[in-house]
């Protein structure tokens, strides 16, 4: 059990949405998984997301890069 939880602990998010990012909404519109998040800032949730890289290849701006 304790293994399970240090490998959460140390999950690293494979994307990240970066400061350059427009909130144009197309990242939100392609995740099938649904882990994307809108507000001022968008965010990835990291317990939803299973690295497809959809996001990314669809952001117009380039602002989803691997994390």
């Amino acid at each position: 059990m304790q293994n399970i939880i240090n490998l959460k602990q140390n999950k690293k998010m494979a994307y990240k949405i970066t400061d350059i990012c427009v909130a144009c909404g197309t990242c939100i519109d392609e995740c099938p998984v649904g882990a994307i998040s809108e507000g001022d800032i968008y965010k990835i949730d990291e317990n939803a997301c299973v690295s497809c890289g959809t996001c990314a290849g669809a952001c117009p701006t380039g602002a989803i890069v691997e994390g």
